[in-house]
């Protein structure tokens, strides 16, 4: 079994999408969709992907809800400043053993984004 993508329903697409690209560097891999409903999909061609799904007409019952999706991060410090310039909250860093330092931020629907930063033993 392989992971393909993870889907995230949007409550505005541009704004999802520069936070994905812009913020946390993540390609746009394929946009395709109608008037009735938009996807992105976020990641190298031989990655999983993050998969942004924006239906105009549907509200978004309890965004985020128990919902979260870890990305390493290849600069961390330089990545929460970053977002802090963008108004974002981060919380951390939490290390939960020597190896790894996260932070936890809320992208703009309030789905968590724990950012990693991985050390080698």
């Amino acid at each position: 079994m392989k992971l393909n993508w993870v889907t995230f329903k949007v409550s505005d697409l541009e704004k999802s999408t520069f936070f994905y690209t812009e913020l946390l560097n993540l390609d746009i891999s394929a946009k395709f969709g109608s008037s009735e409903r938009q996807i992105v999909m976020l990641g190298k061609a031989d990655e999983p992907k993050v998969e942004l799904i924006f239906e105009p007409n549907t509200k978004i019952e309890k965004p985020g809800n128990g919902v979260s999706i870890g990305l390493e991060a290849d600069n961390l410090d330089l990545l929460i400043n970053v977002l802090k310039g963008h108004g974002y909250k981060a919380t951390g860093p939490i290390l939960p053993n020597p190896q790894i330092r996260f932070f936890l931020v809320q992208d703009p629907d309030g789905y968590t984004v724990q950012l990693v930063e991985q050390k080698s033993k």
